[in-house]
């Protein structure tokens, strides 16, 4: 995939994610799609789902007001993110390989504010 193509899906996953649109963010993914965090990884639709299903509670309005991107870069089917959460999280990092127009791999890591 090119870049562009990356920035696209990566740019879908943000705007779904910010809005809490799960239906949207799950369209981003397949079946054979993975996310691995610090404590779990999920694997499949069903898995995702319900990492997404616990997670978007916390992701208010004020939350989102707090996110700020520290870096992002693509290239080819790789795109990776730096990011924080005043009062959350001191630091966090996304990693995505997109093939085919959807995410296959993504790393989560999360560390939260003392």
């Amino acid at each position: 995939m090119s870049s562009a193509e990356t920035e696209a899906v990566f740019g879908h996953h943000m705007q779904m994610f910010g809005t809490t649109d799960l239906d949207g963010i799950m369209s981003d993914y397949t079946e054979d799609s993975v996310i691995m965090l610090q404590d779990q990884t999920c694997r499949g639709l069903a898995e995702i789902r319900a990492l997404f299903e616990g997670m978007f509670p916390m992701v208010t309005p004020e939350f989102m007001a707090a996110f700020k991107m520290i870096r992002q870069e693509v290239v080819g089917d790789v795109a990776f993110t730096a990011w924080s959460v005043d009062d959350f999280f001191a630091l966090g990092t996304d990693t995505l390989v997109i093939k085919d127009g959807k995410i296959a791999a993504q790393t989560v890591a999360m560390q939260p504010t003392s």
